[in-house]
């Protein structure tokens, strides 16, 4: 307990002390675990606050995560995602909400990993979580649980910490994240989206069981999100119908209210697009899909809309 009320005290101080230009702050939680906030200088207390906590990947620190320009002798995962970028242009979209990002990292770089270390993350997971509420003082706030890559088991072990999602979880996202997905998921997650209908999952995955790596197959053959995604659509096509679209390689299975969505990538030539989706547009359309700016000045899948956005270097406030 006195960990958290040190926490959430600096963490105070420091909104107050940076809250006239959009910042980025930093702290420890438990000594393993990096939790770097992205603030707005538009935060409105008035406003409605989608919390946005993202799972980092396997092997990639925050400041990789969330990107720069890439300049001669940079480590080349610097420009392979630019979640930051991407906030920025969520953010010139959505202006009657606060836009809140809180990058989760561990020492492992790993949450699967990290999680075997833990075997009580099941508890650490949702404390994490609350922490960063009180820490900023929300009240008005509802959560987006997303994550790219080993970032989706931290979204599972935050889901198995509860029989029912809590009903602050309006958004799950998972940008080919759902490597832990089994069956036990379906009820709970079936049960969320069918209790309130302003809930959306979006699910970002790629047929990663043609890949050859090495020499070897990428993946086992029910161990990629390929494999895991149509698992979890076809437990929910016990509740939902589906509807199936094409654009282009996107095979996208959506309900007629677009609340649920599987964005699907077919891969005939064997390409590794694991971190591609993401990059091309992932993030921002896991925030956007099934809202009115859906596709509005972007597409999933297409270029770049956020390159102006990219910094030419990341600063990270620690305290």
């Amino acid at each position: 307990m006195k960990f958290i009320f040190v926490f959430i005290f600096h963490l105070t101080l420091t909104i107050k002390s940076f809250a006239s230009k959009d910042s980025l702050f930093s702290f420890r939680f438990r000594n393993d675990v990096t939790i770097t906030v992205d603030y707005p200088s538009s935060f409105n207390k008035k406003k409605t606050t989608q919390l946005i906590i993202y799972a980092l990947p396997n092997g990639n620190t925050t400041a990789q995560t969330m990107g720069k320009v890439l300049k001669e002798g940079d480590d080349w995962h610097f420009d392979i995602q630019h979640i930051a970028a991407q906030t920025k242009f969520i953010r010139s979209k959505i202006v009657n909400k606060n836009i809140v990002v809180v990058y989760v990292e561990n020492n492992l770089k790993a949450w699967p990993a990290w999680k075997k270390q833990h075997a009580d993350y099941i508890t650490i997971i949702p404390s994490l979580i609350d922490t960063i509420i009180q820490s900023l003082h929300l009240k008005k706030y509802y959560l987006h649980l997303n994550g790219h890559s080993g970032g989706g088991s931290f979204i599972f072990g935050y889901l198995q910490a509860f029989q029912r999602v809590p009903s602050t979880v309006k958004r799950i996202s998972f940008l080919d994240s759902d490597y832990g997905y089994d069956s036990s998921f379906d009820g709970e997650l079936g049960h969320w989206l069918s209790l309130n209908k302003k809930t959306f999952l979006s699910v970002f995955a790629y047929n990663d069981s043609v890949v050859i790596y090495n020499g070897k197959p990428l993946v086992s053959p029910t161990g990629g999100t390929w494999y895991r995604s149509k698992l979890m659509m076809k437990d929910l096509s016990k509740i939902f119908t589906f509807e199936q679209k094409r654009n282009d390689s996107v095979i996208h299975f959506t309900t007629a209210d677009r609340q649920i969505n599987f964005f699907l990538i077919d891969n005939p030539e064997g390409k590794i697009f694991h971190t591609v989706q993401v990059e091309r547009n992932g993030f921002i359309h896991s925030v956007l899909v099934g809202t009115k700016y859906e596709n509005e000045g972007y597409f999933y899948w297409g270029k770049r809309a956020y390159e102006k956005y990219i910094s030419d270097s990341v600063n990270i406030i620690k305290k």
